[in-house]
């Protein structure tokens, strides 16, 4: 009795150092791929933003429209814009997933038209009918799009615009240089969080608001 007690114990210790093991050496990647860069590669002047335009906190956010995670994440980064009225959101594209450059392309050119929120809101309102992961269904974005007040046809001869690919390019270099792996990855002031999830992310705001 005693030795399966005691093997219990030995498995539960082992559980709890690996967890601790896990959380250190992320935040030891996120901080060494950080350190010594030029804060700039967070804030380029042609990324979306959302939220105070004279922000004491820019929370950047590396995100993939055809990413769950994303999608998930999406209405508590607003409500953390409209809880905290002296932080910005700036967005940058991580377009991991099979069709999201294209839907990127598409966002793009409807910042064009001044639609870029109201694009972003649809793409993830159907999110899982597109961008199914096991029946992915890219063309139905356009029919998606109608729910926007958009010239189409404009945005389909614009979404191919070299200044469009440019941007996101620079972007893709960005979260290499980043090591960014993972969507939805945050940048808080240029601090990684610490661990991933809300809480965390909270947490780092509340901190770098308290400056």
């Amino acid at each position: 009795m005693k030795t399966k007690l005691f093997a219990i114990i030995a498995v539960v210790i082992s559980l709890i150092a690996g967890y601790f093991m896990a959380t250190y050496a992320y935040k030891s990647s996120q901080d060494k791929a950080t350190s010594g860069i030029d804060q700039t590669i967070f804030l380029r002047d042609y990324a979306p933003r959302m939220g105070s335009t004279n922000p004491k906190v820019y929370l950047v956010e590396f995100f993939d429209p055809e990413c769950e995670s994303c999608r998930a994440f999406y209405p508590h980064v607003k409500q953390i814009l409209e809880e905290n009225k002296d932080v910005q959101l700036v967005l940058r594209y991580a377009p991991f997933h099979p069709n999201s450059l294209n839907v990127v392309k598409i966002l793009e050119a409807a910042r064009k038209q001044n639609r870029y929120f109201e694009t972003l809101e649809v793409l993830y309102k159907y999110q899982p009918q597109w961008g199914d992961h096991h029946n992915p269904r890219p063309d139905l974005v356009w029919k998606f799009l109608e729910e926007v007040d958009l010239n189409i046809e404009r945005v389909r001869n614009e979404m191919n615009d070299p200044a469009v690919l440019a941007n996101i390019e620079q972007d893709i270099k960005d979260l290499e240089t980043l090591q960014v792996r993972g969507t939805p990855t945050f940048f808080v002031n240029g601090r990684p969080l610490p661990s991933f999830g809300l809480e965390p992310l909270k947490k780092l705001i509340k901190e770098e608001l308290s400056k």
